[in-house]
């Protein structure tokens, strides 16, 4: 009997998951609308003792996403001082929805790759990934890599579909 071979590990076929860049930290939202007089204004000073006085440490070790629930005008030091308060703490930040942080840690993730290790290769990204917004982390990925590798594919080694081929 003949011994069977994994003809897709022998092929030099280099295969990318998604899931691999999926983030894995705990993610957490800062309403700024609770820190809104009458529900309408962000008063300066107030708002001012809320960030000296706020248990920032409380964040560490997970990435907050910066936003307003209501439709007041939020000023844009009001932003970026929640930023680098929570930059002391070394705290991974985004102004924007829990989609924006989660697409913003994906790029993140996909650019440590080493394109060194891939250069000229044949390269398949996986079709199936439980991943936020997978067109966004797909394209991103395609124009992080296209300039490296011999061909890009998506889907899995027994149907492919090419994307990118080096002429």
């Amino acid at each position: 009997m003949e011994e069977i071979r994994n003809k897709v590990k022998e092929s030099g076929l280099i295969q990318l998951d998604l899931a691999n860049y999926k983030p894995t930290v705990q993610m957490v939202g800062i309403d700024l609308a609770a820190q809104l007089w009458q529900g309408l204004v962000l008063k300066e000073k107030d708002f001012r003792d809320w960030i000296k006085n706020h248990h920032w440490a409380q964040y560490q070790g997970k990435a907050v996403y910066i936003f307003c629930s209501t439709d007041a005008i939020i000023p844009t030091w009001a932003f970026m001082l929640v930023t680098s308060a929570l930059e002391k703490e070394n705290v991974y930040s985004q102004v924007g929805s829990e989609i924006e942080l989660t697409k913003a840690l994906i790029q993140e993730a996909i650019c440590s790759i080493d394109t060194n290790e891939i250069k000229d290769q044949r390269v398949i990204i996986k079709g199936c990934a439980d991943i936020a917004d997978p067109a966004f982390a797909m394209s991103y990925l395609v124009r992080l890599l296209q300039p490296h590798v011999k061909s890009i594919m998506y889907g899995e080694p027994c149907s492919t579909v090419p994307i990118y081929k080096k002429s």
